[in-house]
């Protein structure tokens, strides 16, 4: 708790100074695209190596709806890793640059019907609750998050190849870093507090 709080202070000490450092990039708007395929695999290009996944829209249709729109409108490039924890799970999805996070906030997308369990690898949409996803997701790093069945979580998707390069992102911050900081103050705080995070360089689909 002790280190926690000494991050909570340094982060609150630059936070004026640095509040919409994130947002001065020009924000394109976002381009509206169909369904997503039946099936389709993207290739994430990332700080530690590249890996694919599949997504299979028959698991989770409205995940694989906006996880689709959202590699389309290349909304995770640049996206750090920012919530690592090991034997548990890779988190992912908050852009450095928070009026892009905004395009995404809403709507959120409606809950899928848990078809898949959350073995090791599988892709899933991060929540705060019923119907509240929108951009975040995560990658399982243990067959023992099938216990996240139980509480709605739904996959979408499998790491097909390149499972070694997800099991090496860098963990040791933990649930260190802060959510509400990083759609603040984006890189800026980031590279102070946590600069050896990874990050993902591109999303795009497989050939």
């Amino acid at each position: 708790m002790r280190a926690r709080s000494v991050i909570f202070a340094l982060a609150g000490s630059v936070a004026t100074a640095l509040a919409g450092a994130s947002c001065s990039k020009s924000v394109p708007a976002v381009k509206q695209v169909g369904a997503a395929p039946d099936s389709f695999r993207v290739t994430f290009e990332t700080t530690r190596g590249s890996f694919v996944v599949q997504v299979n829209r028959a698991w989770a249709p409205n995940g694989a709806d906006r996880f689709y729109a959202l590699v389309q409108n290349q909304f995770f490039d640049g996206d750090p890793f920012f919530r690592v924890v090991p034997g548990f799970i890779a988190q992912f999805g908050l852009n450095l640059n928070r009026k892009i996070n905004e395009q995404w906030d809403d709507p959120r997308i409606p809950d899928d019907s848990v078809r898949q369990s959350n073995l090791r690898g599988t892709m899933t949409f991060a929540s705060e609750g019923p119907n509240s996803r929108n951009h975040q997701l995560f990658f399982n790093l243990a067959d023992k998050n099938a216990r996240l069945d139980r509480t709605g979580f739904a996959p979408l998707g499998k790491v097909v190849s390149g499972m070694d390069v997800v099991d090496s992102l860098y963990s040791a911050y933990g649930d260190a870093p802060e959510q509400h900081f990083i759609n603040t103050m984006g890189e800026s705080y980031l590279k102070r507090l946590f600069p050896k995070l990874d990050y993902i360089k591109t999303v795009r689909p497989s050939s």
